[in-house]
């Protein structure tokens, strides 16, 4: 069984909470956080999704916070991470597809919950594309990742 990670903050917790139901008959589910609407910080929750990630503990994780910008923003600042923020089926699984994407960010207060299932199927199911042109641009991408380290 394929193992996922997924946390939330105190805004993406119900959400969270739904989508682990959803997907824990298929998928082995890692839950880092939050347990609670107490407010914790999404770059807190963002950083032990990706840890958990690079560790290689998981393949893919998810993040939920109020809009998915912040979680996103935290999420791709760690090395080795592609984290997207989708709200449409298509960006879940073309980014997995075509940028091979390991994260996926979702905004609790943008997407209901049925929608958010929907998103979560597409970008779980996903794989990334064979052809060429996507292992290039993917190279460019981590030759960027590499020059900006410091």
């Amino acid at each position: 069984m394929q193992k996922i990670v997924i946390g939330g903050d105190h805004r993406g917790f119900e959400l969270k909470e739904n989508i682990k139901k959803t997907f824990s008959e298929n998928y082995n589910i890692i839950d880092v956080g939050t347990d609670s609407t107490d407010p914790v910080d999404y770059p807190d929750i963002a950083s032990e999704v990706c840890k958990c990630i690079l560790k290689g503990d998981a393949k893919k994780g998810i993040i939920i916070c109020g809009s998915g910008v912040g979680a996103c923003v935290a999420a791709n600042k760690f090395r080795g991470i592609r984290a997207g923020i989708c709200h449409d089926v298509f960006s879940a699984h073309q980014g997995v597809e075509d940028d091979d994407m390991n994260v996926l960010c979702l905004g609790s207060g943008v997407v209901g919950s049925s929608l958010a299932c929907e998103i979560v199927n597409a970008f779980l199911e996903a794989k990334l594309k064979p052809d060429e042109r996507y292992k290039r641009r993917l190279d460019k991408v981590k030759k960027i990742e590499e020059e900006n380290r410091k």
